[in-house]
C-alpha cells in the first residue's frame, strides 16, 4: 500500500457487494391485514394517525433508539452517594425517547379517557406498528393500560389516580404522584415459591387502623419497571388475598419502603428493568373488598394477555418485514432470494401466519373495546377467545421468528441485524401472564364457568360456515371434542393444549375466510386445517398462490 493509492485500491478486499440496503426509513404501517382490521374494527378513523406512527416507528431515529435502549441496560442505584436507600434505576435517554413517544401516541392507559368507540383498538394497532421498535418499554405501557379496570373498584382511588393514568404526558422521575403530569403503573403479584399460583402468595398486609390503609411485609419475584409511580400488589390481608396500591412516594414527599434486591439478568426484553422488591412497612391502599384480590385483577389480567397478542403480533410482523427486505436484495446461486421458489415459499408460509396473527388480534381487541363498552355477547367472547389467542399466537412467535432470522442467513445470526434481539425477545409474552399450560387451562375454566364462553366461540366461527370445506369440518370437530370433553375432566385437562391449538386455528379460519383474498385464506386452510403441511415454514400446498399472499404481505416501503 503507498500513500498515493485510493481508498478503493486500499481496501480492495473490503469492496461490499450483495448486501442489502440499510431498511430503514420504512412504514411499518405498510401493512394491508393491519389497516383492513383497523377500518373493520370501528377505528378506521384512527388511519392517518396510524401511519404516521407508523412511519416513525421505521425511522431511524427511532430504530437507532431501540438498538440504543437495549445495548444500554438499566442500571440499579440502591443507595447515593451518601449511603441513603433510594433504590432508583437509571435508563438510557433512547429508553425515555421510546417512552415519551409510545404515552403521547395514546400507548398507554388514555383509551379509558377516551368515547369514541374503537379507542382500544387503534391503541392495540399502535401497539403493533410501534412494536417494531423495541420491546422492553412496552412492559411499563401494558401495566398502566391494564391497571384502570382494576383501580375502579375503588372509586376514591380512581378519581385521584385515573386522570394522572390516562395523561399523554410522560413525566419520569419519582416525585409525590399528584405533582405530577403523568404517572405509570406497575404490577407485584408473583413471588418466588408460586409464581402464577398467586394463592400461595406469603406477602401479608396489616390494616392500620386507618380505613382502607395497610402496611405490606413480604416479596415479589418479578416486578418490571419498578421506576413506576404507583404498583398493584397483591398480599394476604386478614380476609384473605387482597389487592392493593403502593405508590413509591408517598402524599407528604417521604419514599416509601420499595427495596430493590437486584434486577433480573434475562434472556430478553433487556432494556427493562425487572426487579425483585421487598415491603418490610411498606404504606399500602385496599383496592376492592378484601379476600377478592384475584377477581379484582381479572380485568387487568384480560388487558395485559391482550398487549401479549399485540407484541407477538408485532414480533412476527416485524420478523417478516426484516427478512423480506433482505432476499429482495441478496443473490444466491444466479438469482436473487426473492425469486427463488423456494424462498418464496418459505416467505409466503411466514405471511399467512403473520396476517393470521394480526387480525386475530384486531378482533380480540375489537372485542375488548366493544365489551368495555357494555356489549354483553362480546364480553363473553372476549374471556375465551383472548385466553386462546394469547396462548396461540405467543406460541407461534419463538418458531417463526427462527425461520425469518434463517432467511437472512449469517446476517441474521450477527448482532447488528438485529434479529438476535427478535429471536430473544420471542418467547417472553409465552411465558409473561401465564405460560402455555396457565393460559389453557384458563380456557377450562372459562368454558366450566361461563355457559355463555362456548357458545360465544361457536357462534364467532358459524359466521364462515359454508365457505370452506376444511374450515367446516374443523369446526365440528372442535364442537365434538368440546362435548365430550365436558364429561371427562381428566382427559380435558390432558388434552387442553390439542383443543386450544384447534379453537386458535378455527378461529382465525374463520376470520381469514371472512375477511382476507382467497390467496391468504385458501393457504390457511389447506395448511393449518386441511392436513396439507409440514413441520417447518416453507411447506404450504401445491397450488398456493404465492405470488397473490407475497405482494399483499410486503408492499413497496415495508
Amino acid at each position: 500500500m503507498t500513500a498515493t493509492q485510493s481508498p478503493a485500491q486500499q481496501y480492495a478486499t473490503h469492496e461490499v457487494a450483495n448486501q442489502p440496503p440499510p431498511h430503514s426509513p420504512y412504514d411499518a404501517s405498510a401493512d394491508t391485514a393491519l389497516l383492513e382490521g383497523l377500518r373493520r374494527e370501528g377505528a378506521g378513523w384512527a388511519e392517518e394517525d396510524i401511519r404516521r406512527f407508523g412511519k416513525l416507528a421505521g425511522s431511524e431515529e427511532a430504530q437507532l433508539w431501540a438498538e440504543q435502549a437495549n445495548t444500554n441496560e438499566p442500571v440499579l442505584r440502591t443507595v447515593d452517594r451518601y449511603g441513603n436507600r433510594v433504590d432508583e434505576v437509571d435508563f438510557h435517554p433512547s429508553w425515555h425517547n421510546l417512552m415519551r413517544v409510545a404515552i403521547a401516541e395514546g400507548g398507554a392507559a388514555s383509551p379509558w379517557a377516551d368515547e369514541r368507540a374503537g379507542a382500544h383498538v387503534v391503541r392495540f394497532a399502535g401497539s403493533l406498528v410501534w412494536g417494531h421498535t423495541e420491546a422492553g418499554h412496552g412492559c411499563p405501557l401494558s401495566m398502566t393500560y391494564a391497571v384502570i379496570p382494576a383501580l375502579r373498584h375503588q372509586p376514591d382511588l380512581a378519581a385521584v389516580f385515573e386522570p394522572l393514568l390516562t395523561s399523554r404526558v410522560y413525566d419520569p422521575g419519582l416525585r409525590i404522584p399528584t405533582t405530577k403530569r403523568g404517572i405509570l403503573a406497575g404490577m407485584g403479584m408473583t413471588e418466588k415459591q408460586g409464581g402464577s399460583d398467586v394463592r400461595t402468595n406469603s406477602t401479608v398486609a396489616t390494616p392500620t387502623g386507618e380505613d382502607g390503609v395497610y402496611t405490606l411485609r413480604g416479596h415479589k419475584w418479578f416486578t418490571s419497571a419498578p421506576t413506576c409511580d404507583i404498583f398493584l400488589v397483591l398480599a394476604q390481608a386478614p380476609g384473605g388475598l387482597s389487592c392493593f396500591l403502593v405508590p413509591r412516594i408517598l402524599p407528604d414527599g417521604t419514599r416509601n419502603t420499595f427495596r430493590i434486591t437486584r434486577l433480573k439478568d434475562k434472556l430478553g426484553n433487556r432494556s427493562n428493568a425487572s426487579s425483585e422488591p421487598e415491603f418490610d412497612g411498606t404504606v399500602a391502599w385496599l383496592v376492592g373488598p378484601e379476600g377478592r384480590g384475584v377477581k379484582t385483577i381479572i380485568e387487568m389480567v384480560n388487558c395485559t394477555r391482550l398487549d401479549c397478542v399485540a407484541g407477538s403480533s408485532a414480533t412476527i410482523r416485524k420478523a417478516l418485514v426484516e427478512a423480506g427486505h433482505h432476499v429482495k436484495y441478496r443473490s444466491a446461486f444466479g438469482a436473487k432470494l426473492i425469486d427463488q421458489p423456494l424462498m418464496r415459499g418459505v416467505l409466503a408460509d411466514l405471511a399467512v401466519e403473520s396476517e393470521a396473527a394480526t387480525t386475530l388480534g384486531l378482533r380480540l381487541a375489537g372485542a375488548a373495546d366493544r365489551a368495555i363498552r357494555g356489549d354483553e355477547g362480546e364480553k363473553s367472547f372476549r374471556r375465551i377467545a383472548t385466553a386462546i389467542g394469547k396462548y396461540w399466537v405467543t406460541k407461534r412467535a419463538p418458531a417463526f421468528t427462527a425461520e425469518a432470522l434463517e432467511c437472512l442467513g449469517g446476517n441474521g445470526y450477527v448482532e447488528e441485524s438485529g434479529m438476535p434481539r427478535l429471536y430473544r425477545e420471542a418467547p417472553l409474552n409465552s411465558i409473561w401472564e401465564g405460560s402455555g399450560n396457565v393460559n389453557a387451562l384458563d380456557v377450562l375454566r372459562a368454558l366450566a364457568k361461563e355457559p355463555g364462553a362456548a357458545q360465544a366461540l361457536m357462534t364467532e366461527l358459524s359466521l364462515a360456515h359454508g365457505a370452506d370445506s376444511r374450515l367446516d369440518a374443523a369446526v365440528t370437530r372442535l364442537g365434538t371434542e368440546l362435548t365430550a370433553l365436558a364429561t371427562d375432566l381428566d382427559r380435558a385437562q390432558r388434552q387442553a393444549r390439542r383443543m386450544v391449538e384447534l379453537m386458535a386455528l378455527t378461529l382465525q379460519g374463520s376470520l381469514l375466510v371472512r375477511h382476507a383474498p382467497a390467496a391468504v385464506a385458501d393457504a390457511f386452510c389447506a395448511s393449518r386445517l386441511g392436513g396439507d403441511w409440514g413441520h417447518a415454514f416453507g411447506t404450504l400446498p401445491e397450488g398456493s398462490d404465492v405470488t397473490g399472499i407475497l405482494e399483499r404481505a410486503l408492499p413497496e416501503g415495508s
